[in-house]
């Protein structure tokens, strides 16, 4: 009888929601208080990756609804050791919703996600009104909303979505620039579609909350 590959215990780098009690307290989390940054469908983990070693001063927690991608992902941080960042493993809009404390974070980042191409498919797409709340309640204010895509479309969609949330503000994203290396990109994703020319359509908007009197 074959058996399967014990799975390696990739923890702290890598661990499910079902492994987990929220919401989160982000300094027993992380063991500091640092700021928390979001990526949202981190896929095989190449922002956290870069950014985690740019920014020693923030902690950057991905998350994956595909396990596999998430341990590989994983699998680099814990070989470069990078104490400021971990892959979680579930529906984002879960941990949205039972895991992440209200403002306690300070950016979300959302790469290149699923468009659902078809058109009655397009309800399964992680960029709805909901999921708009649900980034409105857990950043911080002058919280940064990233997100990019190769989809026009989609992009106007996302657009006109965050136009009509009265709480954030657009601001000019960065410049396209030209990668030094293999690894200068935000996502392999990107990666691949800026090689075969395909366009990347960036936006940027910071939450802006009504002050407290």
């Amino acid at each position: 009888m074959s058996r399967s590959k014990p799975t390696r215990d990739l923890r702290p780098y890598f661990q499910t929601l079902e492994d987990l009690e929220g919401p989160f307290q982000w300094e027993n989390f992380f063991g500091n208080d640092h700021p928390v940054v979001l990526d949202v469908g981190a896929g095989r983990g190449l922002f956290l990756f870069n950014a985690s070693g740019e920014h020693p001063e923030k902690n950057f927690l991905g998350m994956e609804i595909d396990y596999r991608e998430g341990r590989r992902a994983a699998t680099r941080l814990l070989k470069a050791e990078r104490s400021n960042a971990r892959m979680l493993g579930g529906d984002a809009r879960i941990a949205f919703d039972k895991f992440i404390p209200d403002s306690s974070i300070s950016e979300v980042h959302v790469y290149f996600p699923d468009p659902w191409w078809k058109k009655r498919h397009h309800k399964r797409r992680i960029f709805t009104d909901v999921f708009v709340s649900r980034i409105t309640k857990a950043l911080k204010n002058e919280g940064e909303l990233h997100f990019w895509t190769d989809v026009e479309e989609y992009f106007e969609r996302v657009t006109n979505l965050m136009d009509h949330a009265s709480q954030f503000l657009r601001r000019e994203p960065p410049e396209e620039k030209l990668p030094e290396h293999d690894m200068d990109f935000q996502t392999s994703f990107e990666r691949k579609k800026r090689r075969e020319g395909w366009q990347i359509h960036r936006g940027l908007w910071v939450l802006q909350k009504p002050s407290e009197t």
